[in-house]
């Protein structure tokens, strides 16, 4: 696998045509997200109605992409190429701050000579 700039990352524990030459250890991004008191406000009031609160979700997409930016960049500081096992975790501190957190196992992949490659799933 040529190198690219940015590293695979998977949620599955391997990498389909390609086999795991060296595991490099765990890598992570963390962020750590607040909703000023102006968006608190208005998701506050959206409660009021009912339904989506835009605010919050647009935060939480925005905190899980910076998350996995950081992984990646994580990732490619100690040389690996994929990043597999993928997860998310978050956790709430204070009633105004969540952290966000991705994780996984640095590795660096090659492809396999034989492109098929099977997964024993019991």
């Amino acid at each position: 696998m040529s190198a690219p700039s940015k590293p695979i990352l998977l949620t599955a524990n391997y990498v389909s045509g390609y086999k795991v030459d060296r595991v490099l250890g765990l890598v992570y991004g963390i962020t750590v997200r607040s909703r000023g008191i102006g968006g608190n406000i208005m998701a506050g009031l959206r409660t009021l109605k009912g339904g989506e609160i835009s605010e919050y979700t647009e935060m939480a997409t925005q905190a899980r992409q910076q998350a996995l930016d950081r992984l990646s960049e994580q990732a490619s500081k100690v040389g690996a190429n994929a990043v597999i096992s993928v997860m998310f975790d978050s956790t709430e501190i204070g009633n105004t701050m969540d952290e966000i957190i991705a994780f996984g196992t640095a590795v660096v992949v090659t492809p396999v000579a034989d492109a098929q490659q099977f997964v024993k799933l019991s």
